[in-house]
């Protein structure tokens, strides 16, 4: 419930602020991407539409949902964007992308998870970490009056944990390691202050993928500061021996940023 309101006071604050300044858009004296380093803030309600998990991946382990145990959301995550504009054609970003939810729900069968049992019938409690830090190259291969083209990669590192605890009984199962992705990002102008980016990091094969892709528009409000308002959509995960686990997760993308 307290998530719930927390989403819907920050969007209506958030569209409160946007609708007083958009007005005075056209004042800005300059566009934000001219600015050498932006930091965002962007606080993002997620759910979960698949969640499947299976640890170990082999007969000693249940294969179940995170969804249907506890829910599909929203969750509260947030992100923070530092990039640093090197020259016209080439930039930095560093991300923090932390995601974290504790919730409770009841199983359909025992749940056979890392070397422990869990029982239908007592409230399990789970917990599912997906943090993800990176740092992204791109370069600017194309720009003109509406359209500008970047690609470049991304070295992300994630930090992830799946842990169901049941009375006395508890297992865990943590990963930390390095991922490299393929870096696109468009940017179509449709003014000088209003602009709708397409920002994807993405792989695919071998045992596993990941994709993290968003769409969010964007307006200018004053020299320094922009809001964007979008969608975001993140799938991925792995089938290997120690480990099955395949999400979707959805986010609703509100962010400010601040340009110098």
């Amino acid at each position: 419930m307290f998530q719930k309101f927390l989403t819907s006071f920050f969007f209506i604050f958030m569209l409160t602020i946007l609708a007083y300044f958009i007005p005075k858009a056209g004042n800005a004296q300059t566009n934000l991407l001219i600015h050498r380093f932006r930091l965002s803030l962007e606080i993002d309600p997620v759910w979960q539409s698949r969640n499947d998990v299976q640890i170990p991946n082999n007969q000693d382990g249940t294969r179940f949902s995170l969804v249907d145990l506890v829910g599909s959301g929203p969750n509260i995550s947030a992100r923070i964007y530092f990039t640093w504009k090197i020259n016209e054609r080439h930039a930095l970003r560093l991300l923090l992308a932390p995601l974290s939810f504790t919730k409770r729900g009841t199983a359909f069968e025992t749940i056979r998870f890392e070397g422990e049992s869990f029982s239908s019938d007592i409230p399990i409690r789970a917990t599912y970490k997906f943090n993800s830090w990176r740092l992204t190259y791109h370069y600017r291969f194309h720009n003109s009056t509406r359209w500008a083209g970047f690609i470049g990669f991304t070295a992300k590192v994630r930090d992830a944990k799946i842990e169901l605890s049941q009375a006395a009984t508890s297992a865990k199962k943590t990963d930390v390691g390095f991922v490299p992705l393929f870096h696109v990002r468009g940017l179509f102008r449709f003014n000088e202050h209003w602009r709708l980016v397409l920002d994807v990091d993405a792989l695919a094969g071998g045992p596993g993928r990941a994709e993290d892709a968003s769409f969010k528009l964007y307006a200018d409000i004053s020299r320094h500061w922009s809001a964007s308002f979008g969608y975001r959509t993140v799938e991925g995960g792995a089938d290997v021996d120690e480990v099955y686990n395949f999400a979707w997760l959805h986010y609703a993308v509100a962010s400010v940023t601040y340009g110098f």
